[in-house]
């Protein structure tokens, strides 16, 4: 799991080839770290597929909308620089992540 800040996102994410999970989380977002064990868990699972990271949005606000990352938590999926899928809020459940890992791997 990549930890990423405003200056790792754009090499480690918008530039790297391949597929990658970022997971955007709030410092006091507590939904955000309900699911966080879970998305350490499937990049334990899952590591060797897909590429696993996660940004905290408190940290990053602008880059966060510039993602169009306006509630939390966001799991998001991009390949090759692009956001191709997301789950917003509610829909980010652990059962949801890890069938949209799944449709990536």
């Amino acid at each position: 799991m990549i930890d990423l800040d405003k200056t790792t996102f754009e090499a480690e994410v918008l530039q790297a080839e391949g597929t990658v999970l970022v997971d955007f989380f709030g410092d006091g977002c507590v939904p955000c770290a309900a699911l966080m064990p879970h998305i350490h868990a499937f990049a334990e699972t899952y590591g060797d597929k897909l590429k696993f990271t996660s940004l905290n949005t408190t940290k990053a606000r602008r880059l966060a909308i510039s993602q169009k990352v306006m509630g939390l938590p966001v799991i998001a999926i991009y390949q090759n620089g692009a956001m191709v899928e997301s789950l917003v809020k509610d829909d980010a459940t652990p059962e949801n992540v890890e069938a949209m890992i799944k449709k990536y791997c």
